[in-house]
């Protein structure tokens, strides 16, 4: 699983959860906070309708006074009322009272006249000068619909100290206000959902965010693993900013040590033929020589010292181009001019291999680039196809243009390369010996190659053809 499906995930399991419990805990006080709302409520209406109920109780006339009159008034009122966009239509109000043995001698619906309420809870406490109130059920065996009962003592009025002559119990039933619960129950579930909905925007956002970091970062390690040019990740002010300016201050000191240990192979190698011509010629000096031939064998020891100190100038600029992935001189350069410098600094290995050199070009072919640069590889892959051709064989050297490129082959009459060296032939150090003479190159040649098209914004590849191997060089066009 990947690491951003990962974050969201237990982004979204915890703001989730925590959600789901918070909204649980809200939910469940809903029915208890309004049923205290309510209660408290009761409480004051109770004790309101007692002392309006005092003179009648005391004076025997409760069930046909005044105070009967009123709530009977109030039972038949038509309320027109909106709560919350909840119709009410009537007061839902019960009014009992007992005397002070108990005894119901009054209830606003009629039923209970007579009953010895005494044992009910909230007469029963308000009796004992305690807080009365009970909740019971709406008709025996009905487990589903209660009615609160809460229950303030009548005291005989004008008489000091207060005497209790009776008790009002007022009655709600229960599911009056259950509309009022449910509908705050869904209003917290509602709100909850968008809680929910917008958290999981914001972990998918902040997920979204962090992955992309953690996955630039993954793509140019992968990259600078292996081998790629790639610049370096956009510039971040957290800790996966700081973590991409570690690896690419890593990066650039890692290569660094890379490169010297690139550039002093390249340069060793490229330095052994100009030396051996060198030594070669001052060999042949030591000895007694016509005039003619001394002035020629040294010319050649200038030559090739002069070749010598632009090989290591050039690859020394080479290395510091490299460290910016461009190249310092940009110019047309003619292919016919190209390879002729590049056929005249292998026609000494030629001759004495026996290989025919053919050049096929077509007139006014141009690449844009550094010439020394591509004169370099351009002879390494001659030198290649030299080394592995047999003796009488045949190179052709050819151009074509392709659209806004140019394809530059080599191509030679020798065994190819074995199947298993075709993915490892431009890794640096690595090379095949030689058919004529079993000797091994240094292997960096074709790395060479390689590094010279990519900067010149190309490509090489490296075939089997028809009797022999095939390198192509691909360039952009002048």
């Amino acid at each position: 699983m990947r690491i951003g499906v990962r974050l969201f995930l237990g982004f979204f399991l915890i703001t989730g959860l925590a959600a789901f419990f918070v909204m649980r805990v809200f939910v469940n006080e809903v029915k208890p906070g309004v049923r205290q709302a309510m209660e408290s409520t009761l409480v004051d209406t109770a004790n309101v309708l007692a002392v309006m109920a005092a003179d009648d109780l005391a004076a025997g006339h409760i069930a046909d006074g005044q105070f009967a009159r009123d709530l009977e008034a109030a039972a038949e009122r038509e309320v027109d009322a909106h709560i919350w966009q909840i119709p009410k239509k009537r007061v839902d109000y019960r009014v009992s009272i007992t005397d002070a043995q108990g005894v119901v001698v009054f209830d606003s619906r009629g039923h209970e006249l007579g009953r010895d309420n005494s044992r009910w809870n909230d007469v029963y406490r308000t009796l004992r000068g305690q807080y009365g109130a009970r909740s019971s059920p709406e008709s025996p065996g009905d487990e589903v619909h209660t009615v609160m009962h809460v229950a303030a003592p009548i005291h005989a009025p004008g008489v000091t100290p207060a005497r209790l002559i009776g008790v009002l119990t007022l009655s709600q039933p229960n599911r009056t206000f259950e509309p009022f619960i449910a509908a705050s129950q869904q209003s917290i579930l509602r709100r909850g959902g968008w809680l929910i909905g917008l958290s999981a925007l914001i972990g998918l956002a902040m997920t979204w965010w962090l992955s992309r970091g953690i996955g630039r970062l993954n793509r140019y390690a992968q990259a600078v693993s292996a081998g790629l040019p790639v610049a370096p990740p956009k510039p971040r002010r957290d800790e996966i900013g700081d973590l991409g300016r570690a690896l690419e201050t890593m990066r650039r000191k890692l290569e660094g040590k890379d490169y010297v240990e690139q550039y002093v192979q390249s340069l060793t190698h490229e330095m052994k033929s100009p030396l051996a011509g060198i030594r070669g010629a001052a060999e042949l000096l030591q000895e007694p020589l016509p005039e003619a031939e001394r002035q020629r064998f040294a010319r050649n020891i200038l030559e090739q010292q002069q070749r010598l100190t632009e090989t290591i100038d050039k690859l020394l600029a080479l290395a510091e181009v490299e460290q910016h992935g461009w190249l310092q001189s940009r110019e047309p350069v003619a292919l016919q001019d190209l390879f002729s410098q590049a056929t005249g600094a292998v026609r000494t290995r030629l001759d004495a291999a026996d290989v025919r050199l053919e050049v096929q070009l077509a007139d006014g072919l141009a690449v844009h680039g550094d010439g020394f640069l591509l004169r370099q590889a351009l002879s390494n892959l001659l030198d290649n196809a030299i080394a592995f051709s047999p003796r009488g064989g045949r190179i052709v050297l050819s151009a074509v243009a392709q659209g806004d490129q140019v394809e530059i082959s080599v191509r030679d009459d020798g065994p190819g390369v074995p199947d298993y060296a075709l993915e490892r032939v431009f890794e640096r150090f690595y090379s095949l010996a030689a058919p004529a003479t079993g000797q091994r190159g240094t292997g960096l040649g074709l790395p060479f190659v390689r590094e010279v098209a990519r900067l010149h914004g190309g490509s090489v590849t490296l075939v089997n053809a028809e009797g022999g191997a095939l390198a192509v060089v691909v360039l952009p066009v002048a």
